[in-house]
C-alpha cells in the first residue's frame, strides 16, 4: 500500500516526471492531449527552482514531446522512447537508429486494424503502438499480434494502459533516469519519479536503488513506488508546493 507523497524540499531532490497520465490527462487518442499554458509555466518555475534538475521521462519520442509542448521543450531535459533517447541542454546524449523491424510491425498493425478507425496506430522514433481505448474489445487480438511480432522480430513488447507497443530493447525509464543521475546536473540529490503506468515501474525501482523514491499517480496497486498522488490535479498541486 502506498501513502500520500510527502512535502519535499526542492534543494534535496532531482525530479523526474512522466508525461501522459501524470502531467497531462490521458486522452482517447495520443495526439489529443492538451498542454496548457499553466503547465508550461509550472515546468518553467520548477526548472528554475531546482537549478535545472527536472526531466521529462516518457514513452513518447522526444520529437512527439517537442510537438506537444512547443518551443519550451528544447530547454528541458527529456528522456524519450522509454529511455532510448536522452536530450539535455538541447543536445542529444543518446539516440538509437530505428530498426526495419519496427516498420514491419507498423505495417502488420495497420493491416490487422485497417477496418477499425477506433484503433489508433502511434508511430514513434523507436517504437510503434496500437491504442484501443476507443474499442477495448480488440485487446485480445492486439495482444496476440504483438506477442507474435515480438517473438519473430526480437522487439520488446511493452504493455500499457489500453495499448500494446513494440519498441527497441535494452533500455527503460529506469535506465534513462540512472543515466541522468550520473551527470553533474542531477547527481548528489535524491531522485524522485512521478508516473502512473506499469511502464513507470522500472523508474520507481531505480529511484529506490539510488536512494530516492517513486510516486504512483492514480489508483493504488502493487508498485515499486513508495508514495501516491490521486490524479493529475494532485500532481500539479504537489509540484506547485515545491
Amino acid at each position: 500500500m502506498t501513502i500520500s507523497a510527502p512535502a519535499m524540499l526542492a534543494d534535496q531532490i532531482s525530479l523526474f516526471l512522466d508525461f501522459d497520465g501524470t502531467l497531462v490527462e490521458l486522452a482517447e487518442r495520443p495526439d489529443a492531449v492538451v498542454v496548457t499554458p499553466s503547465l508550461t509555466a509550472l515546468l518553467m518555475q520548477l526548472e528554475a527552482r531546482l537549478a535545472g534538475r527536472v526531466a521529462l521521462v516518457s514513452g513518447r519520442s522526444v520529437a512527439q514531446l517537442d510537438q506537444l509542448i512547443g518551443p519550451y521543450a528544447q530547454s528541458l531535459t527529456v528522456v524519450g522512447s522509454h529511455g532510448a533517447e536522452i536530450r539535455m541542454a538541447g543536445k542529444d546524449i543518446s539516440s538509437g537508429a530505428r530498426p526495419v523491424a519496427l516498420d514491419e510491425a507498423e505495417a502488420a498493425f495497420r493491416e490487422a486494424f485497417s477496418g477499425n478507425a477506433n484503433v489508433v496506430i502511434e508511430v514513434k522514433t523507436l517504437g510503434v503502438a496500437a491504442h484501443y481505448r476507443l474499442d477495448p474489445s480488440v485487446e485480445p487480438i492486439a495482444e496476440t499480434l504483438a506477442q507474435q511480432l515480438a517473438a519473430e522480430s526480437g522487439l520488446y513488447l511493452q504493455g500499457g494502459k489500453m495499448m500494446v507497443e513494440l519498441r527497441t530493447d535494452g533500455h527503460d525509464k529506469g535506465s534513462g533516469i540512472a543515466a541522468l543521475m550520473a551527470s553533474p546536473r542531477f547527481a548528489d540529490r535524491r531522485p524522485v519519479f512521478l508516473g502512473d503506468d506499469v511502464t513507470d515501474e522500472p523508474g520507481f525501482a531505480r529511484c529506490a536503488e539510488l536512494g530516492g523514491y517513486g510516486v504512483l499517480v492514480g489508483a493504488d496497486r502493487p508498485t515499486a513506488a513508495a508514495y501516491r498522488l490521486a490524479d493529475v490535479a494532485a500532481v500539479h498541486d504537489w509540484l506547485a508546493a515545491l
